[in-house]
C-alpha cells in the first residue's frame, strides 16, 4: 500500500466497516483503513497510551494489595492514574467517533455524486 497514492473514493460499505472498527474494536484502526493516516495514527496512539496508563494503575493496585498479605500497611492508591488512562482512551474514542461520522458523510456524498469505482 502506497501512502502517497491518492485515496480511492470511499464506498458506503467500506465507510461503515471502518466506522464499526473505529468504535467497537480499536479507535484509530478504522481511520487507518480508510487512509486517514494522521487522524488514525493520533487516535491509535492516544488509545494505546490510555490503555497503558489504566494497566499501570491496575498493576499498582494488585501489587499493593498483594503486599498487604504479609503486612498491615494501608494501600496508597493512585486514582488519578486510572482516571488519566480512562480519559485519554475516551478522548481517542470521541475523536474516532467524529472521524467515523466524517467517513460516513464522505461515502454518502460519493454515492450521491456517482464517483464510486465499480467493483
Amino acid at each position: 500500500m502506497k501512502l502517497s497514492s491518492p485515496r480511492a473514493p470511499l464506498s458506503p460499505a467500506r465507510a461503515r466497516n471502518c466506522a464499526i472498527l473505529n468504535q467497537f474494536a480499536t479507535p484509530g484502526l478504522g481511520s487507518l483503513m480508510a487512509r486517514r493516516i494522521v487522524a488514525g495514527a493520533g487516535q491509535l496512539t492516544l488509545a494505546v497510551i490510555g490503555f497503558a496508563l489504566f494497566c499501570a494503575w491496575f498493576v499498582d493496585v494488585l501489587r499493593q494489595f498483594y503486599g498487604m498479605i504479609n503486612s498491615d500497611a494501608d494501600p496508597q492508591l493512585h486514582p488519578w492514574l486510572a482516571l488519566a488512562g480512562i480519559g485519554t482512551f475516551a478522548l481517542a474514542w470521541v475523536w474516532a467517533l467524529f472521524t467515523s461520522f466524517s467517513l460516513l458523510r464522505e461515502a454518502k456524498r460519493n454515492e450521491r455524486e456517482g464517483i464510486l469505482i465499480p467493483p
